[in-house]
């Protein structure tokens, strides 16, 4: 294999991970730690 498509797939799966673990953190088990800053000042 070519070492550019060895890095463009690299890329690509780094992206996929990072982005997997963003949707992870907002809607999986940790997002109930997650305050939301509209309903902490609430006037």
């Amino acid at each position: 294999m070519e070492p550019a498509t060895v890095f463009i797939i690299g890329i690509g799966i780094l992206l996929l991970a990072v982005t997997a673990y963003s949707i992870y953190m907002s809607f999986g088990a940790p997002s109930a730690e997650l305050l939301d800053p509209f309903d902490e000042h609430e006037d």
